[in-house]
């Protein structure tokens, strides 16, 4: 499994949609307002089409916004939860890879900070 993206999540990551550096996903076209769909997979298994936009900002330069707003919502996705992005290979088929998505949330146990599945 290979890690593409890992982020602490903002208010604006949750208001208005995950954004992701063209660096954390190697080469991105050039052609801002390019529009895809990304299919990810949750660790239970359910399969999630997130809305992606390429964009371009001075500072960051391109950089993939990702509409996510049902799985926000279903997930009850918080500040500071920490999200991560990674390309696994397929058991079943032999070849190719899937993306998964997974959530986790910091919870203050016994003076313990610990990080829970979300």
């Amino acid at each position: 499994m290979a890690m593409v993206f890992s982020k602490v999540l903002t208010a604006d990551d949750i208001e208005n949609g995950l954004s992701i550096p063209g660096s954390s996903l190697g080469q991105l076209p050039d052609q801002e307002g390019l529009t895809m769909s990304m299919q990810v997979h949750d660790r239970n298994g359910q399969a999630w089409i997130f809305s992606c936009t390429i964009k371009r900002n001075d500072s960051v330069g391109h950089f993939l916004s990702v509409g996510w707003n049902k799985f926000v919502r279903e997930k009850d996705l918080r500040v500071d939860d920490k999200v991560t992005i990674q390309e696994e290979a397929m058991q079943k088929q032999g070849s190719g890879t899937w993306i998964k998505v997974e959530v986790k949330r910091k919870i203050r146990l016994f003076g313990e900070d610990i990080w829970a599945d979300v």
